[in-house]
């Protein structure tokens, strides 16, 4: 487990001297979390690569209104050799949901991302593949975002209208 003097280590590393890193600190779990400017992600975390923390167990979205900037993306790394993980967020603005995709590094990143994508639109630049993966193309807006309505409408699948003809009235 991770102390702070190895977080501060971390951040060093991740920030190597500019100001990628906006804010590293180690939660009462002691889990480290390290936040870092979104355009410097891909760089940070290739730094916490050549650390030993090679898997990117997860990758996920989450959204903070009505704070801004409203949007973080959240990467969770493991290492097995030192059997621990690190935590790197990112935040972007509703007004420029942009981050820099990290699938050249790890190709397991590539449905995380589209799926960040279709649930909080979020748009990972240079992924070579951005569309929507759990919602048909056509749908509109955005449902994880916490100001999307509640009760939305009712998704129709073809799958579904065929099984069930009828099913969403």
């Amino acid at each position: 487990m991770p102390d702070l003097a190895a977080l501060e280590r971390l951040a060093d590393i991740v920030g190597a001297g500019d100001d990628s890193v906006v804010v590293a600190q180690v939660h009462t779990d002691r889990r480290s979390e390290i936040q870092v400017r979104p355009d410097a992600v891909v760089e940070s975390l290739e730094r916490l690569r050549s650390q030993g923390y090679q898997h990117l167990m997860s990758l996920h979205g989450v959204d903070y209104y009505p704070e801004e900037p409203r949007f973080g993306v959240i990467y969770e790394l493991l290492s097995f050799e030192l059997q621990d993980r690190v935590t790197v967020k990112v935040r972007v603005p509703l007004s420029d949901p942009h981050v820099a995709s990290v699938t050249g590094k790890w190709p397991t990143a590539s449905f995380q991302e589209r799926e960040v994508f279709d649930m909080f639109g979020v748009v990972f630049v240079g992924h070579p593949d951005m569309r929507r993966i759990l919602l048909p193309d056509d749908y509109i807006g955005h449902p994880q975002r916490r100001d999307f309505p509640v009760g939305g409408e009712p998704v129709l699948f073809t799958g579904n209208e065929q099984r069930n003809p009828g099913w969403w009235k």
